[in-house]
């Protein structure tokens, strides 16, 4: 599944990277604790968290995730989206909580690593 098909599942907005939409999706990872996702995640993975500061962008190009998925109503501050696109990172925002997230990607089938 890419990223593009996924945002066609449940409510995702698009904050950066419009251009990678296409980027395929190996599995998920959710967690707010970023040595975690920079220890845990694997490349391709698209990663839920509830924060919006730039350090996320970071993690994600570290670790070569295909996307962000800030949950929660969360808006990412103005420092995270310029980041992000510079680097082409995917930045999607959704009301949905975590949980809920999670749940739905494993609906879509998308497993954890």
């Amino acid at each position: 599944m890419t990223v593009e098909e996924l945002m066609a599942s449940f409510p995702l907005e698009v904050v950066s990277g419009q251009s990678k939409l296409g980027k395929e999706i190996s599995g998920g990872y959710v967690s707010d604790l970023l040595s975690n996702v920079m220890g845990q995640a694997r490349a391709g993975n698209v990663w839920v968290t509830m924060q919006g500061h730039q350090n996320i962008v970071a993690v994600a190009s570290l670790a070569g995730l295909s996307a962000v998925i800030i949950a929660g109503g969360v808006t990412p501050d103005k420092d995270a989206v310029r980041k992000a696109e510079t680097e082409e990172i995917v930045i999607l925002t959704t009301q949905l909580s975590s949980f809920e997230v999670a749940g739905r990607l494993y609906q879509l089938g998308i497993a954890g690593e």
